[in-house]
């Protein structure tokens, strides 16, 4: 097939990016011929929390791009619809993860879908976890220019059901994110990042409210009573990192905790994972999480909340644990336990094992079971 995939792509950073070339490459390997149409500007400065837009390091996974589309210009999205005609595509693919871009896409969609031209929406999730004016506005724009969607999670096919009762879909997970250098040696990791602490658990990707890292700060303070261990605090704050900072003060946590309070770059990513025993991810809301998808590539064990998606990919007691989430006692108790029980090894293995469910050809098999079938 002659596929548009539209997204982000380098120099353009984080986990979107990392998605889009993954699946670039999985469908031209399987022999299609893709062409990734890419961002010119995919936030207005003023709207966008991080620090910058782009990797700062290396691209990870190198693809090609052309780069097309203004997020905020209805006039370029009608020029270079107009434009796009011309590549006759037999499928046009967009990614869902912010309402903010569903105008742009579903303009596309709609210029260039015809009885050749079938369009496909891939969900990362349908209702955002931080709701907005006009979200369902948007997202009902480019849900009405879409042929088929694939889901991503089952909290996402239920809603997409809801919103569409005959779409045309197929669910399937996140695939793992393997664009990342091999895990390498706990003790060289650490000797690398000057972590001395016998007891390192890792908190890693975009610091975001509903991520609940105020919910591990106060864990950490239970914690901090009962096993000596290091937090390892990794990703760029969007929002106040001095709230943060004062809390972990409060709870008297500043010594036993770590915050490299940037962006990861990708060259980087598999030292934090490496020297970690464990990821924790505290999510207060989640429909499915790309960072539990880089913990599987390194076959790192997980402790999570039982929200969205989470429960479905760390199968508790096998690769990780589940507990309830906003309960910073559950948490810490899980973490003792995961200590006191000397559990690492076997939820490694787990972990090892279950990251196999998750693969890209799963991915392209399902698209192109839409585009061919419907």
């Amino acid at each position: 097939m002659k596929i548009l995939l539209f997204g982000p792509a380098y120099p353009l950073r984080g986990g979107m990016a990392h998605f889009i070339a993954l699946l670039y490459t999985n469908l031209t390997q399987r022999g299609h011929e893709v062409e990734i149409i890419n961002f010119k500007r995919q936030y207005p400065k003023i709207l966008f929390p991080g620090k910058t837009q782009e990797e700062s390091g290396e691209a990870g996974l190198p693809v090609p791009s052309t780069v097309l589309i203004d997020s905020i210009n209805p006039f370029n999205w009608i020029l270079q619809g107009l434009k796009l005609r011309d590549r006759n595509a037999d499928l046009v693919i967009s990614t869902f993860w912010l309402p903010f871009l569903a105008p742009s896409s579903g303009t596309i969609h709609a210029m260039l879908r015809n009885k050749k031209t079938k369009t496909l929406t891939i969900l990362h999730n349908l209702i955002p976890h931080e709701k907005r004016p006009g979200d369902m506005l948007f997202t009902r724009w480019l849900i009405r220019f879409t042929d088929y969607f694939i889901a991503q999670s089952a909290s996402v096919e239920k809603d997409l059901l809801h919103l569409v009762p005959g779409a045309r879909y197929k669910r399937v997970a996140l695939p793992m994110f393997s664009l990342f250098k091999d895990r390498i040696p706990k003790t060289e990791a650490r000797k690398i990042l000057g972590i001395t602490d016998e007891k390192v658990i890792l908190f890693f990707g975009y610091i975001r409210p509903y991520k609940g890292l105020h919910v591990l700060i106060d864990a950490m303070k239970i914690l901090k009573k009962k096993v000596n261990l290091r937090l390892l605090v990794c990703g760029e704050f969007y929002g106040d990192e001095e709230k943060y900072r004062e809390h972990m003060k409060v709870a008297g946590i500043e010594d036993g905790t770590t915050v490299i309070s940037d962006y990861i770059p990708n060259e980087n990513v598999h030292l934090y994972f490496s020297a970690a025993d464990v990821v924790v991810q505290p999510y207060l809301s989640a429909t499915q999480s790309a960072i539990a998808q880089i913990a599987y590539f390194f076959s790192s064990p997980i402790i999570a909340t039982n929200v969205g998606a989470l429960p479905e990919v760390v199968v508790n007691e096998r690769s990780g644990l589940i507990v309830p989430p906003n309960d910073p006692e559950s948490l810490a108790n899980a973490i003792v336990r995961f200590y006191a029980e000397n559990l690492e090894a076997a939820l490694t293995a787990g972990a090892s094992e279950e990251r196999k469910k998750y693969s890209w050809e799963a991915m392209v098999d399902a698209i192109e079971q839409l585009a061919h079938n419907g």
